[in-house]
């Protein structure tokens, strides 16, 4: 994953993959969520009312994992709009939540299979549940 002053290289990050973003509605904070579209994707929403539309250059579309939420409790493209690819800082590929939830985190097959050799070798699991006793 890209350090937080760091773009995540063009073609770094597929739909599917889950990604570190900036905000867009807090610009000072970041928030995870799953790319779902990227430029030139059309989005057809379920509501008749809203109009298709085409992502433009450089757009991408996230959502929250949990499809449960609503839009405004989800915060996310559904929510905010499409977000420009610059705000995307890396992709995440492991989640630490507790000493026994965590693990690595499903993204796209293309990225899945380039992150393979990185969570082979630089992860040390046992350390990174030690130093995170919660």
């Amino acid at each position: 994953m890209a350090s937080s002053t760091e773009r995540a290289p063009a073609g770094q990050v597929f739909v599917g993959d889950v990604v570190l973003l900036k905000d867009p509605e807090k610009s000072d904070d970041l928030i995870i969520r799953r790319l779902a579209a990227l430029e030139g994707y059309e989005m057809v929403s379920n509501d008749e009312k809203d109009e298709p539309f085409v992502l433009e250059k450089d757009q991408c579309w996230v959502l929250a994992d949990n499809h449960a939420l609503k839009p405004k409790e989800a915060r996310d493209s559904r929510l905010f709009g499409p977000v420009p690819m610059t705000d995307i800082l890396g992709r995440v590929i492991y989640s630490l939540r507790t000493a026994v939830d965590h693990g690595p985190v499903e993204n796209s097959p293309v990225a899945m299979n380039q992150d393979a050799p990185i969570l082979a070798v630089e992860l040390d699991v046992e350390d990174m549940a030690k130093n995170n006793k919660t």
